[in-house]
């Protein structure tokens, strides 16, 4: 028998599918990252991770994320695939992240997603469902979930970006073993522009100097989970 979890937020209820079919859907895109999907686990079968490490997983904010430089000491490991949005985050779950068995798990998506014109309460919907699988498969592991992120090059998203990140906040609430990062309080100057010096020339994936920001501010939040 499924069941329903709910959400409110400003208002508005969202219903998160707790059991089912819901979680094993494929999304339309499934098939275009089942190569990236298999090298991974090709990697592993030859030269396995180790367990207990932390998992960096999404897109490609993840993906460009030099772990070694920026997480000195710690078990890092990099399972981002750039250009995929939550769906596909939490359809592969299953078969990326749980055999690693992760004590953390940082997961970044949610940007593509609303450049391809879904709403803040799908992601947030798919979100729920991701952590629903981890915590089915792997009930300690803490999940850190960064808030998507202001951009130049996606501007007329901000409002949309807030909305998802309002989402992805109360659901992290809801659970000791979430955390949220504001991600827009790093990217934002005191009179909202963004900084263009956390960015990349193309306005959108970050900068060397974005990253340091973002992994010092992320480097404290671990430090408090050991």
């Amino acid at each position: 028998m499924n069941h329903l979890a709910f959400y409110l937020l400003s208002g508005a209820i969202l219903w998160v599918q707790a059991g089912g079919a819901g979680l094993d859907e494929a999304p339309p895109s499934a098939a275009r990252w089942e190569p990236e999907i298999a090298k991974f686990e090709v990697a592993e079968a030859s030269n396995p991770s180790p367990k207990e490490g932390i998992v960096f997983y999404g897109s490609s904010t993840i993906v460009r994320w030099d772990l070694d430089r920026h997480f000195p000491g710690l078990v890092t490991i990099n399972r981002g695939f750039g250009g995929s949005q939550m769906a596909d985050a939490r359809y592969f779950a299953k078969r990326v992240v749980v055999p690693l068995k992760p004590r953390v798990l940082v997961v970044y998506s949610g940007d593509n997603d609303l450049a391809a014109g879904k709403n803040p309460e799908d992601i947030a919907r798919e979100f729920r469902t991701l952590v629903q699988i981890i915590h089915q498969h792997l009930p300690k592991t803490q999940i850190i979930c960064l808030g998507v992120k202001p951009s130049l090059a996606r501007a007329h998203l901000l409002e949309k970006q807030r909305e998802t990140n309002r989402w992805l906040q109360q659901i992290c609430e809801g659970d000791p073993r979430l955390i949220y990062v504001d991600t827009e309080s790093l990217m934002l100057r005191e009179d909202g522009s963004v900084r263009s010096d956390l960015l990349a020339k193309d306005g959108l994936h970050l900068s060397e100097e974005g990253y340091r920001v973002w992994s010092r501010v992320l480097r404290a939040e671990l430090a408090k989970l050991r």
